[in-house]
């Protein structure tokens, strides 16, 4: 039984430091970018000898991938949270919240998955273009619904898709946490002026 125990606290201290490397890569690379930051940054910033790094990651791109990857599934995993049957001005509301609520929580994983993923082998890469792909086809599948039933005025749904999400993306670059503007007012006006673009009404409260 000892040896269970003590078996399975190795795995949980192991995982916690997997973790916590991971955390400090995330601030070191949104701050100094990918190709900027050592191995011997993050094995100081960790407390760790350089050596000793690689007893829980294999490499500085697959600690970039897993970064990235965290991001996307949380875009994703907010985007397959939405009802479908709510009316598509809804649903364009809570993919909208969502993916800010994703940025503000995670905003040195989102400035990484935004700015740093292009460093990433080209499989690596596929990897992500394809989940990337797959959350734009929730806002092109939601802004046609609203086209289709009226919500939304609209000429092109592909470049009012891009439109949006690239005004939502751009956020990490001046959203900093403890600021006047607190989650549920970022998303509301967003939502204010997304839907006026859309030649929809401003959202309700």
């Amino acid at each position: 039984m000892s040896n269970n125990r003590s078996l399975e606290e190795g795995k949980l201290e192991k995982g916690n430091r997997r973790d916590e490397i991971l955390d400090a890569a995330g601030q070191l690379f949104s701050r100094q970018g990918f190709h900027a930051t050592s191995m011997r940054d993050l094995a100081r910033a960790v407390n760790l000898q350089g050596g000793s790094l690689y007893a829980h990651i294999e490499s500085k791109e697959e600690v970039l991938f897993k970064l990235v990857n965290r991001a996307a599934d949380g875009f994703l995993s907010s985007a397959e949270a939405i009802p479908t049957s709510l009316p598509p001005k809804e649903q364009l509301r809570h993919l909208v919240r969502g993916h800010l609520e994703v940025i503000v929580r995670e905003l040195d994983n989102a400035t990484v998955f935004f700015h740093e993923w292009k460093f990433l082998s080209p499989a690596l890469q596929s990897q992500i273009k394809a989940q990337r792909d797959a959350y734009e086809g929730y806002f092109r599948r939601i802004i046609e619904a609203g086209s289709r039933s009226g919500d939304f005025q609209v000429e092109d749904i592909r470049i009012a898709s891009l439109f949006v999400l690239s005004a939502l993306n751009w956020t990490y670059q001046w959203y900093r946490p403890g600021g006047k503007m607190n989650l549920e007012t970022l998303a509301q006006q967003y939502c204010n002026l997304i839907f006026k673009a859309l030649g929809a009404t401003a959202s309700e409260d």
